[in-house]
């Protein structure tokens, strides 16, 4: 429920206020209507409905029924006490303070505020005392929610955090001009009280559209039509032929963009691989080449010194060969060495081949699904904009499946590794390349004990997606994800993790992988 509305509702009751208060009602378990009695006589309710992701605030005649249904609804039939003196709003924002007078008895009850915040996902219904304590709340939340402000009983009442907007009712023209040149739609940011719906009928009534990038007149119509919708806020203005036929094209155009920028940044992620499968297939003449100098090694042994870094060798063909050693190795290891790298290169070219017409069968796919998109109308956006969003969101990180049928996730790049150890369970298992940059992996077991063939899974793509790939023995430790953290002002990526173990693995690719 959007400011302007919210103060349109206030206005009409302030008329009938102070009001004679006859009593709650709770139709259900998220719903509070408070009847009263104005000072004309009038007799209505006043209903909050006060649970995400849309919470309302307004006025109902006749009679509501209903029985407090929680904890927190018994207690506001106990407090809420005396007639209805005040009904103020915070600035335009969607909270509104009713102020309740109390009542005097047998047993007097104190006066109390109740304090309906119409804020979407973060709705909440809480009443204070008079000292504006938080005697009771629909919802608390806690520091770890929200590290601005907590609301539970007992604590001071805060109110959502302070904001800078313009107010659509005393704003002047010139005012607006921090719009020149920006779409319409920028109003939302900038003025109070209007959200995306008002946006919508602002437009309607400046005869211009949400995406219309406003001038000197823009400005004009824009204010003229904003200081009409303070006084009617309702939705109800209709739009002239060319100004539909605008819309329906902007329409059309918000929802092609974002389904085309998915499709194109899949697009551009098979074109690297294609890449990569590119260059593994032409690095196939050096594993031709890594195989013969081995074989001359072994050959040629007793004319191999131990410890040099470097063999000049004479060749089958009688030409003169150059080998590169590594002096901590025997020949026979630095032989054994060039015939893994040599097998390495290999299979890689073997999967290549098998994965190149699949990827270029893909890319046509996306193409042809972009050319769809371009073409398509109204309806059939709307419809596959509509689709589940795990079906059209791009996926974050690769995704592998562990031996035993586990997933296990891999960041691409420090934005990916940083969002995949945010939002991973607490206890999935965390894996990383030890003391090399590297991705973050994570085996999502959600406090299960995988067995050890899952774990060197995972540890594998550690080691096969950090700069240790390829070596034999890579250490990657790994430790749960609620032991692992980002320091404060880290860059994206960066984490501490404490009670790690270790496991040192081959940094090759896991046999028959290639990540999805």
């Amino acid at each position: 429920m959007e400011g302007l509305l919210i103060h349109a509702l206030l206005r009409e009751l302030q008329k009938e206020l102070p009001a004679l208060f006859l009593g709650p009602a709770f139709p259900d378990e998220a719903t509070l209507a408070l009847l009263l009695k104005g000072r004309s006589g009038r007799i209505f309710n006043l209903v909050l409905r006060y649970r995400p992701p849309s919470p309302s605030l307004v006025l109902e005649e006749g009679r509501l029924e209903g029985e407090p249904k929680t904890p927190f609804q018994r207690l506001l039939q106990a407090r809420l006490k005396g007639p209805l003196l005040a009904a103020e709003q915070l600035k335009l924002d969607r909270v509104v303070f009713l102020r309740f007078g109390g009542e005097k008895g047998f047993v007097d009850t104190p006066p109390s505020t109740l304090v309906f915040e119409a804020t979407g996902r973060n709705a909440n219904l809480l009443l204070l005392d008079e000292r504006g304590t938080i005697l009771g709340v629909d919802r608390p939340v806690g520091r770890e929610v929200n590290r601005y402000r907590e609301l539970r009983p007992g604590l001071p009442y805060t109110p959502p955090p302070p904001y800078e907007k313009l107010d659509p009712r005393t704003l002047r023209e010139e005012d607006l001009r921090v719009l020149l040149g920006k779409p319409l739609k920028e109003i939302v940011r900038q003025v109070d009280g209007v959200g995306l719906e008002l946006m919508r009928e602002l437009a309607r009534r400046a005869g211009l559209t949400p995406e219309t990038p406003l001038d000197e007149a823009g400005l004009q119509a824009v204010h003229r039509a904003l200081k009409a919708l303070v006084e009617d806020p309702s939705l109800r203005t209709e739009l002239s032929e060319e100004l539909r036929r605008k819309w329906a094209e902007e329409e059309k155009e918000a929802l092609r963009k974002p389904l085309l920028e998915a499709l194109e940044r899949e697009r551009r992620t098979l074109l690297a691989r294609l890449s990569d499968y590119q260059k593994a297939l032409e690095r196939l003449e050096e594993a031709e080449e890594l195989r013969a100098k081995a074989d001359l090694l072994l050959a040629r042994l007793k004319a191999v010194p131990r410890g040099a870094e470097r063999a000049v060798l004479e060749g089958f063909q009688g030409e003169r060969v150059e080998i590169p050693l590594d002096p901590a190795l025997s020949p026979q290891e630095n032989a054994k060495k060039l015939y893994e790298r040599a097998r390495r290169l290999e299979e890689q070219a073997e999967r290549a081949l098998e994965l190149i017409p699949k990827t270029e069968e893909r890319i046509r796919a996306l193409e042809e699904e972009m050319e769809r998109i371009r073409q398509a109308g109204l309806e059939e956006l709307l419809r596959l904009s509509q689709r589940p969003k795990e079906e059209k969101a791009p996926r974050l990180g690769l995704r592998y499946t562990s031996p035993s049928g586990f997933t296990v996730l891999v960041g691409r790049n420090a934005k990916e590794n940083d969002l995949l150890t945010r939002t991973a369970h607490s206890e999935d298992l965390w894996f990383h390349a030890q003391g090399v940059p590297g991705s973050h992996v994570i085996l999502r077991c959600e406090g299960k004990n995988p067995p050890l063939e899952d774990l060197l899974f995972a540890a594998r793509l550690a080691a096969y997606h950090s700069k240790a790939r390829g070596e034999r023995q890579v250490p990657v430790d790994y430790t749960r994800k609620k032991h692992v953290w980002r320091p404060r002002k880290a860059a994206p990526g960066q984490v501490l993790y404490t009670g790690a173990k270790t496991l040192f693995v081959e940094g090759t690719l896991p046999e028959g992988e290639g990540g999805a």
